[in-house]
């Protein structure tokens, strides 16, 4: 198209989708001048519109002819696809037709096949008929002549055959046949038996072996009820004599003559296994049902004596050694049988299975088949064990702890304890091969008895000086905790074999766990011991700081006298215990122990050295950290140097302290200004009672005039803390000043752990007392009759309080406490030892 004023260009626009024709228009005349040249503009749409009308043409023309194409081809489709269905027809046709066509020249295949079975069925069975009548036939001629040998063989065809016509039972020929061939079994079962009888009645059994070992074979061949009944006949043969003698004689019969029993038995064996051996079959195993049958009359026979011999009433009872002895003698022969059978087991083929695994997974055959006769009476042989462990334990209390012309060792035991087990052993096993049931159940009660006697009569009491000193000495104290720990794990081991060997119903019964706890709290009470040798060494240093005027002091130094001397005997002493202790877990109990026990001395000597000045009490607190730093050393003592303490060790020296410190800031404070002294009680002390706060003041010396005010000031402040505030504090609640007056003492307080200055006079007795009357979280009350100034005891049951508990409960609530400190001590030891 000819460009004229952009009229081209114009043109295109119209191919714009967003074409606007007021736009266009004001584009293509934008001004006056354009106006000339509208015509020629005209011309050019009417000539693009005409363009664009003979495209419009020839695209519907030719639509129009790809139309009529389509059509022509669909119709084309249509027409080959109906010859396709007419084609699908006439094959369907063609092959219903070739089936039927198959199935009429199948038919006749079919019945000759039919034909050629039934044939070879009525051939088969004519067959076997055929055999059967001959076999029969000859069977029957050979049973005359006592051919056993080919009779066996003959009679296994024929039962064989037999069973091919059982569904033809409703044939005459048949069913007289299937009569004839029991009879002849039946024959054959009587004679083979008669002759057995025979031989052995008139003593021709060696001359006629071969024959009765051929008749066995016919035996085999009639089944299992013929086998069993030539079994059964030959044991009542064999022990009609022995019945005879042992149950028609009193004297022959009595438990006396137990050993003639199995010396009888035993002979009888050897003549079958040279005798009669050979003529029976292997697998039959005559001589084991043959013991069976002897261990079972044996068995009733011993029920019928041990019933007579507990009813008589001329006053005797049965004698236990005799039962005893007896029931050894009856164990020692059912284990030779076991030993024999099981022997003879290995070697036959029916057993190749068994023969793979160990004797011991074989299961018993004789076992207890004679002794169970004993077990209702075995309580006489409990009772005989539970006087003989009544001999023994005061025995063991008498004895020393260990032989005089034995050296000491930190690792030994008392040997009584050994000798105390191993008697436990050795009785366990006699009564697990007797009884598994109810009487080892009896038996492990009074294991139970007997160890909580021996932890209380032999270990509690070794405790207590024999020597007449003041308390037992050192190395008996760590013979005792050695001997309770072995003790304790070896009564679990003793749970477990007890629990091995009885019935499963029974084994919830038994329960040595208590006992175990029993001894586990008798070396919670040595530790305490071992503990208490350090407080004693202790006593001068705590005097010498009792006597030191803490009132007067008028400036603070390093450290205190007392201190030095005070940590020099506790390391001296402990140092010298440590060594003695083999297990770690006890190192670590002590070190703990010893620390609680010290920080609460010193708590103690804290209160009987009032009135204490504030210079005072900042010496003491100066004091305390010193104290503090050497017993974070006490487990390093005897390691190389530059060893630290296990950081669980400090902790817990740091928790024990803590409560010293809170105590000595609280009483720096000066008492003026006065709401200085209330401000530090209820940060450090931080609790609302007013009693406790007057404990304070005693502790401070204030005179009693003075602290009327203090309180209703200390009442003032409080009420603006009182959500953030403790009901009692745990340090001063059991305190009980009882005066201000200087040199008064403090009464008994209701304080766990606190303990008192030691009274070696009233040691061991009080190591008794202390699990009789009920003890604190470490094992025992303050140690000593008295509680002098400034001690706290435990708490005293009195008359409105719950009844004592008995020594073995006590000493077990010790032991699992300590048994579960233990634990965490071996724990934390573990881990220590790996930092």
């Amino acid at each position: 198209m000819p460009q004229v004023n952009g009229i081209s260009t114009a043109v295109n626009a119209l191919d714009s989708d967003d074409y606007s024709p007021i736009d266009h228009l004001n584009a293509l005349f934008s001004h006056p001048s354009a106006l000339s040249s509208v015509s020629v503009t005209s011309e050019a749409l009417r000539s693009y519109k005409d363009e664009l009308d003979e495209d419009l043409a020839k695209f519907v023309t030719s639509q129009s002819r790809s139309d009529v194409e389509s059509v022509k081809r669909i119709q084309a489709a249509k027409a080959e696809l109906g010859e396709l269905f007419k084609k699908i027809e006439s094959v369907r046709e063609r092959a219903v037709q070739t089936e039927q066509a198959i199935t009429k020249m199948t038919a006749d295949i079919k019945r000759l096949d039919g034909t050629k079975r039934n044939l070879t069925l009525s051939m088969t069975a004519l067959k076997r008929l055929q055999m059967l009548t001959t076999a029969y036939e000859q069977l029957r001629g050979l049973s005359k002549t006592r051919q056993y040998r080919e009779c066996g063989q003959l009679l296994q065809a024929v039962i064989q055959l037999i069973a091919h016509f059982k569904s033809y039972r409703s044939i005459d020929q048949i069913a007289k046949l299937s009569s004839n061939v029991a009879d002849l079994q039946w024959e054959l079962l009587e004679q083979v038996c008669e002759d057995f009888e025979i031989s052995f009645a008139k003593g021709e059994v060696a001359s006629r072996k071969g024959m009765l070992a051929e008749a066995c074979l016919v035996m085999d061949a009639l089944g299992d009820n013929a086998r069993s009944r030539l079994i059964t006949w030959y044991c009542n043969t064999q022990l009609r004599e022995y019945r005879r003698v042992f149950r028609g004689n009193d004297e022959a019969g009595s438990l006396d003559n137990i050993a003639r029993r199995y010396s009888w038995f035993k002979r009888m064996l050897k003549t079958y296994d040279d005798e009669h051996a050979a003529i029976f079959p292997i697998s039959w195993r005559v001589n084991e049902v043959l013991a069976n049958a002897f261990c079972e009359g044996t068995r009733e026979d011993f029920r019928g004596i041990l019933s007579r011999a507990m009813r008589r009433t001329d006053g005797q009872s049965l004698d236990v050694n005799l039962l005893l002895s007896c029931l050894q003698e009856t164990l020692d022969f059912e284990q030779g049988l076991e030993r024999k059978f099981s022997n003879e087991l290995t070697h036959q083929s029916r057993a190749s299975i068994d023969t793979m695994s160990s004797r011991d997974d074989l299961p018993l055959v004789f076992g207890r088949a004679i002794s169970e006769a004993f077990e209702p009476y075995l309580s006489v042989w409990v009772e005989s064990q539970d006087k003989q462990l009544a001999v023994m334990i005061p025995q063991y209390r008498m004895q020393p702890l260990r032989p005089p012309d034995e050296d000491f060792s930190a690792q030994a035991v008392i040997p009584s304890s050994m000798e105390l087990f191993h008697f436990y052993r050795i009785t366990l096993a006699q009564c697990a091969k007797l009884s598994t049931g109810g009487r080892l159940l009896e038996l492990s009660l009074i294991f139970a008895k007997y160890l909580d006697l021996y932890a209380e009569q032999v270990l509690l009491y070794a405790l207590q000086s024999r020597s007449g000193g003041p308390d037992a000495p050192l190395e008996d104290i760590i013979l005792v905790l050695n001997t309770a720990d072995y003790c304790h794990t070896t009564c679990t081991q003793l749970e477990d074999k007890i629990k091995g060997r009885i019935d499963e119903e029974l084994r919830p019964k038994v329960d040595l766990q208590s006992q175990a706890d029993t001894f586990m709290g008798v070396a919670s009470a040595a530790l305490r011991g071992l503990v208490h040798k350090v407080e004693v060494a202790c006593e001068p240093g705590w005097r010498e700081m009792r006597n030191t005027s803490w009132s007067k002091l008028d400036s603070v130094a390093d450290q205190s006298s007392y201190v030095g001397e005070l940590l020099q005997q506790i390391k001296a002493t402990s140092a010298g215990i440590l060594k003695l202790l083999s297990k770690h877990q006890y190192a670590r109990a002590f070190c703990d122990n010893l620390v609680e026990l010290l920080a609460n001395l010193y708590i103690g000597n804290i209160v009987q050295c009032r009135p204490l000045s504030e210079v005072g009490a900042e010496q003491m607190l100066l004091d305390s950290y010193t104290l503090k730093k050497g017993f974070e050393e006490l487990p390093t003592m005897g390691s190389e140097p530059g060893t630290s303490a296990p950081p669980g060790f400090v902790k817990r020296v740091g928790q024990s302290m803590t409560k010293i410190d809170k105590l000595l800031k609280t009483l720096q404070v000066r008492a003026s200004p006065p709401e200085g002294l209330v401000q530090a009680y209820l940060i450090h002390i931080a609790d609302k009672s007013d009693n406790n706060f007057r404990k304070i003041l005693e502790l401070k010396g204030i005179r009693k005039a003075d602290q009327p005010h203090l309180v209703e000031l200390f009442q003032a402040h409080r009420a603006s803390q009182v959500d953030k505030l403790q009901q009692n504090s745990p340090l001063l609640t059991p305190l009980l000043i009882q005066s201000s007056n200087v040199g008064t003492t403090i009464g008994h307080a209701a304080t766990p752990g606190l303990q008192g200055r030691f009274d070696p006079s009233t040691f061991g007795s009080a190591i008794m007392s202390a699990a009789r009357d009920g003890v604190d979280r470490l094992g025992t009350p303050t140690l000593g009759g008295k509680t002098p100034a400034g001690a706290m005891s435990p708490p005293q049951v009195g008359a409105e309080g719950a009844p004592t508990a008995n020594l073995n409960d006590n000493l077990r609530n010790i032991g699992k406490f300590f048994r579960r400190d233990m634990g965490s001590f071996t724990g934390r030891f573990a881990g220590n030892k790996a930092e």
